[in-house]
Order: structure tokens, then sequence, then C-alpha cells
């Protein structure tokens, strides 16, 4: 297939109230060009319609009708994203004739892993149709389903372009990427044939909602509080024994199953501390479990934005950490980008996820298609 521009859609389950937009011209295997990149923030109302819906998924959790709000919820986000891309493209010079796809990730609302013997289940709102009505060009979304319909985790979605990206900085399986949203995941390539990725734990969405419960902002800005404090070694000791950190890959988190409360009892200071050392200790665990431990990660995401995350990173993971922009990358538009080039390449029909990713039975294609 001939390279396209594509607009790519990413707002992570950290819900800090942004759109994240990329423009990327590609044919689905090689990035020929980045566009323009921006955060188009929601209004207020839709914002709080979002953290209602969050709350409403994990009521329901998969039994029996969905909540009124989901629909109430889908067409609002599906709204502000479409009118959001148009102001983009136009403000970029373009027109939206010029645009080949877009890749609407929509919003992650719940997601449950497979266990042995019960396939798992996810549910991101976005309505494919409704956002082709509006902007007129193909719109491919719900890129998670399929996978996990198939027996698959449904995440992570993002190693074929952390792939893509590591051609340009590393031959072999020395650096990994990182990527810290809501919850953190790894992708590891062998410069071959092995892509390797997996959640690795939470990242910053326990240490926010610690935060907000707290009143005292929405995150630990700048990782001063995370600083200021002390990590509770002991209660860290506990959490790092939980299973999931050394079950073997592929596997996927929701947003929620490590929640803000594993920090109950303690200081608002020491609180933030504890948690980010489980998030960076966490990380460590995870690139044990690769057929080679890499010595560097490139770290993408909101989370390289706080300092004390990433210090953590380095000591409690034994690694060394780089920031996706000091190696030419666009570390806040990564997410964005990657389904841009997802839908590129379910447009070309090559799979996006696979048995070492998601564990897929086979590399599978993905996305619904609205034209």
């Amino acid at each position: 297939m001939a390279a396209i521009w594509t607009v790519g859609l990413m707002t992570g389950t950290v819900l800090d109230g942004n759109i994240d937009i990329a423009l990327l011209r590609t044919d689905g295997e090689r990035v020929e060009e980045f566009g323009p990149y921006t955060l188009a923030p929601y209004f207020a109302e839709v914002r709080v319609l979002l953290e209602e819906t969050l709350a409403a998924a994990r009521r329901w959790n998969f039994e029996g009708p969905e909540p009124a709000i989901f629909a109430r919820a889908e067409e609002a986000l599906t709204r502000a994203q479409a009118e959001a891309v148009l102001r983009l493209v136009e403000s970029s010079g373009m027109a939206m004739t010029e645009i080949g796809a877009i890749g609407f990730h929509g919003q992650s609302v719940l997601h449950r892993a497979p266990t042995p013997g019960r396939i798992g289940d996810t549910r991101q709102l976005g309505d494919g149709a409704l956002m082709h009505e509006m902007l007129g060009v193909p719109v491919v979304y719900d890129f998670r389903s399929a996978d996990v319909r198939a027996g698959g985790q449904g995440a992570p979605l993002v190693p074929v372009y952390h792939q893509a990206l590591l051609r340009g900085v590393d031959a072999g399986g020395e650096t990994a990427v990182l990527n810290l949203g809501g919850v953190a995941n790894i992708t590891w390539w062998d410069g071959a044939e092995r892509l390797i990725a997996f959640d690795t734990g939470p990242a910053n969405a326990p240490i926010n909602d610690w935060v907000k419960a707290s009143g005292q902002g929405d995150m630990d800005r700048d990782g001063a509080l995370a600083r200021s404090g002390t990590v509770d070694e002991a209660r860290l000791a506990r959490l790092l024994d939980h299973p999931y950190l050394g079950a073997p890959w592929p596997k996927s988190l929701d947003r929620f199953d490590f929640p803000a409360s594993m920090a109950e009892g303690l200081s608002l200071a020491d609180g933030t501390a504890t948690l980010t050392a489980f998030t960076a200790s966490a990380v460590g665990k995870g690139l044990n479990l690769l057929p080679e431990r890499p010595g560097r990660v490139i770290v993408c995401g909101g989370g390289r934005r706080n300092p004390a995350l990433m210090e953590m990173i380095a000591e409690r993971a034994d690694v060394e950490v780089l920031n996706a922009d000091d190696v030419g990358w666009r570390g806040d538009a990564i997410e964005a980008e990657c389904f841009g080039f997802l839908a590129a390449r379910t447009l070309a029909g090559l799979p996006i996820s696979f048995p070492t990713t998601t564990g897929a039975p086979r590399p599978m294609t993905g996305g619904r298609v609205a034209r």
C-alpha cells in the first residue's frame, strides 16, 4: 500500500482531560513523515462525564446490560474528538480529503484479561460510524475486540509501532521501550524476529488517584510529593509479591487492577513515594522476564515527565533510562501516532497483534472500518 496521511487519536486511562492527536504519513510498515501533534482538552463537562462512566463501568463489570451512561459518553467523546481532528487538520493547512484514515482508539472504560478457561473482555467507547459521518474519511476503530474474542489480551497494541521506531535507534535487544501511561508497558525487540510486549504493572493511575483523593491536585507534579516522602519499604516488599508481577507474558492490566488504596494509611507524601517506587520496581521485575535483559529503556508517555519516577526506575529497576524526546521521538505523541500507524496497517490487511504481544493465537489484523 502507498503511504497515506493518517490521524491518530488517543485518550488514556489516566483521564488527564486531553485528546492526543497526531498526523503521520505511513504505509503501516514505515513512517515516512511526522505531521503536527497537539493536545486538545475536553470541555469540563465531557471530562466529568467520562469519570462518571468509568465508575459506572467498574460497577457493571461486564455483568448484565451496559449502563445507559455509556451511550451518552460515547457520543460526547466521539463528537469532541471529531471536532478536534478537524481543527488540527485545517490549522495544518490540509483538507480532510487529504487524510487517508483516522485511527480512533476511543476511551477504554473496562478491561478484563483472560484467565484459564475464560476469554477476556474489553470495552472502548467510540462510535466510528458517527466520526466517519462527521469527517467523511475512513475511520478505523475498536482495535482490541477481535484480539480478545480470539483469546488474546487485547493489549498492548503499541509494540508494532515501537518496533518501527526502534529500527532507527537500535539494532538488537539492548534497548526496550517503556510507556508510562495509566499502566506501564514494555516492548522488547531482538532486531530480527522476536517482538515481546506486556504490561509490567501500574504507572501514573494509582499515583494520580492518590493525589486527587487528597484534594492536592490531580497528579504528583514534577515528582515533588514523592521526593518529599519516604518509601515504606516493608509495604513495598509485600506489594512486590503480587503474583501478576512474576507471571509470564503475555499479560495485561486494567487501570484499576493496582489501585491507589495500596498506599492506604500512609501520609500523602509517603504514599506517593511508595506508589512511585512500586511502579519503578515492577518495571524491574518485568525486565527480568525478557529473554535478554536490556541495559536501557527509552521512556515515553506522561510518566517520563515525573523526575522522581524516572530516577526510581533507574535505581530500582537497575537500567539506564532515556527520555524518548532525547532520541528524536515525540514522547507525548507516540500513542496517538501509533493509532494512525495501526489504521494504515488495518487498511493494508497487516497484523496489529501477535502471540508474543497479546497472546493472540496467531498474528491478527484488527480494527473495524467505517467508510
